[in-house]
């Protein structure tokens, strides 16, 4: 089974990060369920002092390099992603896309209606790529901002609202999409370094709610442990 990261920032990455993509590979490798590999036509983490992707640093460089693969980056959001996610399917071919975007987009780019149609424009994208592909799509967790712009939680809200009837609109037999659910317990102040992006605790629980829902609605992989 093949498997495709798309995000933004929390998902690319920075130097010296482990990732969550990392905690999912390791959760992969060592659950049953028979062998995965990992797609994408990158697999460079954000250099911060370079302001570019150019970063192999991982935190463990023991992270092999083909499981290393995504479609992420610092800065892009659904919007980025709609034109780019075609020609990555096609060419990785992934049974599932782990998708987390949005908050860069309601942060910078587009209001939640137009970011909503920006991830319909994805799914549609993805699905004329590979018509029986499979996704499970994070809702926006907001950031430290939204505790003191009240506008722009009400933009998250109304984005998670957009997304959950996007769900149940576009979800098929042929081509599930399934909704993950706000990491239980996932607190801005302990779960991120800055207010926005995981630490190693955020990290955690990101690929423990990806699993979960892997496991509990398609019975692939198993529970979440923590190494």
């Amino acid at each position: 089974m093949r498997f495709m990261f798309v995000g933004d920032s929390m998902t690319i990455g920075r130097a010296g990060d482990y990732t969550w993509r990392y905690r999912m590979w390791q959760h992969l490798s060592a659950v049953p369920g028979g062998p995965h590999e990992i797609v994408g036509p990158r697999t460079a983490l954000f250099d911060t002092g370079a302001g570019e992707p150019v970063s192999h640093a991982y935190a463990d460089p023991g992270f092999p390099e083909d499981s290393r693969r995504h479609l992420a980056g610092w800065g892009e959001g659904w919007q980025h992603m709609a034109p780019l996610i075609g020609s990555a399917v096609r060419s990785g071919e992934p049974d599932v896309l782990l998708v987390s975007l949005g908050l860069i987009d309601l942060g910078f780019y587009t209001a939640a209606e137009e970011t909503a149609a920006n991830a319909r424009r994805f799914i549609a994208e993805a699905r004329a790529a590979r018509p029986g592909i499979r996704m499970v799509l994070l809702p926006v967790i907001p950031n430290v901002r939204a505790d003191s712009d009240a506008p722009f939680a009400a933009e998250v809200a109304r984005f998670n609202e957009l997304l959950a009837k996007a769900v149940a609109d576009l979800s098929t037999d042929a081509s599930p999409i399934l909704l993950a659910a706000r990491p239980a317990s996932y607190e801005i102040a302990h779960d991120t370094y800055d207010g926005t992006h995981p630490n190693a605790s955020g990290e955690h629980r990101l690929a423990g709610e990806f699993a979960a829902v892997l496991h509990q609605a398609w019975g692939i992989g198993g529970p979440y442990r923590r190494p």
